[in-house]
């Protein structure tokens, strides 16, 4: 996974709030998967690029695709969360 470099981008886990409550990449936005077309504003207005990142990567990658649907290019799969702390404390390192 290549994460972006942009120091302003957006982190947002797409997975539940109980998931999120439970462990996070510090400093992620909660929006749930299911929550991501109708909160599409919200979003568009998040510094870009916006990752997104879930349990495994499968909920992220449905969300960045509905991202990109609806005109927002620069979303990247961040993938599960376990890569997405990995990679964190790498950038931090």
């Amino acid at each position: 996974m290549k994460m972006p470099e942009a120091k302003n981008a957006t982190i947002v886990d797409v997975r539940t709030p109980d998931e999120f409550a439970g462990q996070h990449v510090p400093g992620a936005i909660n929006i749930p998967l299911d929550e991501v077309a109708q909160r599409m504003d919200e979003l568009k207005d998040m510094p870009k690029p916006i990752v997104a990142y879930c349990g495994s990567g499968n909920r992220s990658g449905m969300a960045v695709s509905i991202l990109m649907q609806n005109g927002v290019a620069e979303a990247v799969n961040g993938g599960g969360i376990d890569e997405m702390l990995q990679a964190t404390k790498l950038r931090k390192g």
